[in-house]
């Protein structure tokens, strides 16, 4: 695989030989100096058109682990800012010579027009691009998801999936690429995933994804649940009113003390509750669940360093299978901004 795109192509073989080498990295973490060599020599720039710290902290010390040279590259403050394309933009790093690039766009499908251009001879990594897909995001979550799936089963987790794993996915759907990207990879690893949300905030074609669709949060936790992935409400995405308060949001769909003391009373005492930040607490969820002992935001975050060195080393060591490289979307010209 030339490049790392989103989850719906990545075939289970290849989304297994990720999580398995996040293993092995995930020891890297634990040693007194924090270093490999695997990398040493090569150049990832991190292209980052859009805001985040998660994210790209974590691209930069996966990269900075494995030995690798890494430039940080912000469009505030750019040439970008100047009107400069993403084709200019793209040359410049190839005239720099750079072996991988992440980027984030605001763009849905800038990461597929950078690896299928031509513009640049390097491994592409999306790091979230618009409402489209955040391939690494989905990833962390997975193996934050196998981990706890073995613990639970008495299973080992290298080389094993998430089969029989039932999952909801809370929230902002319709602006969500996190949601995207994990309703794909983890169909593909066997979980069962429902999608809970109002109405308006699921995106049109929903009944065509690969689970389920339920607007009754209270109703799916007495389904029972091993883990509730709860999203981000994206306000800053939100062109018009999706819900009538964020006090009626918070009732209806947060995962609040009161929903997270239920799953207690459901004997639910193994179910984990996921973000992947940043989060409004207060809103989707709540200080208690975000903080109580069945939370694994600190571990997704942990875990995303282990998941992209993984990513980082595979691209470049050439060690992942071939599949083909998905073919450009028509959206993915990335000219004007993206409205939901």
């Amino acid at each position: 695989m030339r490049h790392l795109l989103d989850t719906e192509s990545l075939g289970r073989d290849n989304a297994i030989a990720i999580l398995d080498t996040a293993q092995e990295m995930s020891a890297v973490g634990e040693r007194e100096v924090k270093k490999l060599p695997a990398l040493r020599g090569r150049t990832v720039v991190n292209l980052f058109f859009e805001d985040s710290t998660r994210t790209r902290i974590s691209f930069e010390a996966a990269a900075k682990r494995l030995s690798a040279d890494v430039i940080n590259f912000s469009a505030k403050g750019s040439s970008v800012s100047k009107g400069e394309s993403l084709k200019d933009t793209a040359q410049t790093l190839e005239a720099m010579s750079a072996d991988a690039v992440v980027i984030r766009h605001w763009a849905s499908g800038a990461p597929a027009r950078l690896a299928t251009s031509g513009w640049i001879d390097a491994a592409v990594i999306n790091a979230g691009d618009g409402t489209h897909a955040h391939p690494t995001q989905a990833l962390l979550d997975a193996f934050t998801m196998r981990t706890h799936w073995a613990r639970l089963t008495g299973t080992p987790s290298v080389g094993g999936d998430l089969a029989g794993m039932r999952v909801l996915i809370v929230g902002d759907v319709l602006h969500s690429r996190v949601a995207r990207s994990n309703v794909w990879l983890l169909r593909t690893l066997g979980a069962r995933v429902t999608l809970v949300a109002p109405p308006t905030l699921l995106p049109v074609g929903v009944e065509h994804w690969p689970c389920e669709v339920s607007y009754d949060l209270d109703a799916t936790l007495e389904a029972g649940v091993d883990a509730v992935m709860m999203l981000r409400v994206q306000a800053e995405r939100m062109k018009a009113s999706f819900f009538p308060s964020a006090r009626e949001y918070a009732r209806r769909w947060g995962f609040d003390d009161a929903r997270l003391a239920r799953l207690d009373a459901l004997a639910l005492k193994d179910t984990i509750v996921m973000h992947p930040g940043p989060m409004n607490r207060g809103l989707e969820i709540s200080s208690g669940a975000a903080d109580s002992p069945r939370s694994t935001v600190l571990d997704q975050v942990r875990n995303g360093v282990s998941v992209r060195m993984a990513a980082l080393y595979l691209l470049l060591s050439g060690d992942m299978k071939a599949v083909p490289t998905p073919a450009l979307p028509a959206f993915a010209q990335p000219a004007a901004k993206d409205h939901p």
